[in-house]
């Protein structure tokens, strides 16, 4: 395996990211357009964010950093892309959130035959009318789970493009707004590659998050056999307390205005550039294994998520520590490395870690 922590070519004092002249700072008032949070809701919104963590708690054994990533997806107003092995309650997870919220749910199990029609509607002839009716799909749901997303074909998974990205299907020709919030949960399985299809780069784009969705230690195991002999898992056991659909509207507000000074913007961009400029920052050994930087949806991608976990925080400002703690959920899907990377076992990760050590802390 390539040792990253080899010396290495590297520039002693690497050139500083692009100053404000090629990423120019947003001339932000402390306050957005709407108002900075006042304290009334930020009361309102941790009493919200309490209700739905207990809730998810009660059901959920562990999985706290699942529940943070789903709450800022939700919260941002983006998409999430769920990687594990099967058995990881990712589809528990999803469910959970919509019964707290008592928003609707629905879960898509992808197939390789699986028709786009099939997730977005289609069109039924009305033999009693004589006409044609509109039948929607499951994608118009608050929450939609896709489970194995790459085991359906490419033509399937380009049928979520634009109801992930603009909020609407297209059926006959008539536009259906889909539902606010709407939030799709994706899922694929890493081990088991065979009939499956690879996501392709602008889809994944897409996705405002990628979560990786570890093992259980061996004490939440236990709980989890606990709470199934006391039957808290039984799909049809619904959790006590809930939210509304309006809470979750007042959430994203919230979420909207909450301050991102202009350091932390050009803070932003920087790392947005060095992932794709990478050679003078962590050095040419280094930057060989990466094959294309991030988009500028990484850029607004770490702005919107970091206004969601500084509320989460309970806070109405983002800080640095935001940015970093989201570093691996924003860019483990959008820095792509080369195949000589994989084949030495190096991970988006590590790099990512180097970008980021490379980049000064506004």
């Amino acid at each position: 395996m390539h040792d990253l922590n080899a010396a290495s070519p590297q520039p002693v004092a690497p050139p500083p990211p692009p100053a404000p002249a090629q990423a120019p700072a947003p001339t932000a008032s402390p306050a957005t357009a709407n108002g900075a949070p006042i304290d009334a809701e930020m009361a309102r919104a941790s009493e919200v964010l309490r209700v739905i963590s207990a809730s998810y708690s009660a059901k959920m054994v562990g999985q706290d950093r699942l529940r943070t990533s789903l709450l800022i997806s939700l919260i941002a107003g983006g998409h999430i892309l769920l990687e594990s092995v099967p058995g990881l309650a990712k589809t528990t997870a999803a469910s959970t959130l919509a019964d707290t919220v008592k928003a609707q749910f629905k879960r898509i199990q992808c197939t390789p035959d699986l028709l786009p029609s099939d997730i977005t509607g289609n069109q039924i002839y009305d033999a009693a009318t004589g006409s044609f009716r509109t039948v929607l799909g499951p994608v118009h749901a608050n929450f939609v789970l896709l489970d194995e997303i790459n085991r359906s074909s490419a033509k399937t998974q380009s049928a979520m493009l634009e109801a992930m990205q603009e909020h609407q299907t297209t059926i006959g020709g008539e536009i259906h707004h889909l539902p606010k919030p709407f939030l799709v949960i994706a899922t694929q399985n890493p081990i088991e590659q065979e009939g499956t299809y690879e996501l392709p780069e602008a889809q994944m784009d897409r996705f405002l998050l990628k979560e990786i969705v570890e093992y259980p230690s061996p004490a939440e195991e236990l709980e989890v056999l606990s709470r199934i002999d006391s039957g808290v898992l039984d799909p049809d056991r619904h959790v006590a307390s809930a939210v509304s659909l309006d809470d979750v509207h007042l959430l994203q507000d919230v979420a909207s205005r909450i301050y991102v000074d202009p350091a932390i913007r050009n803070y932003i961009v920087s790392i947005a550039y060095v992932t794709r400029n990478p050679a003078p920052y962590i050095g040419e050994e280094r930057a060989r294994f990466i094959k294309y930087g991030a988009s500028p949806r990484a850029s607004i991608a770490f702005l919107q998520a970091s206004r969601a976990l500084a509320l989460l925080k309970g806070r109405t400002h983002v800080l640095p520590e935001d940015i970093r703690e989201l570093r691996h959920l924003v860019l483990r899907h959008r820095v792509l490395l080369t195949f000589e990377a994989d084949a030495e076992g190096i991970r988006s990760e590590e790099i990512i870690d180097q970008i980021f050590a490379s980049v000064p802390t506004p």
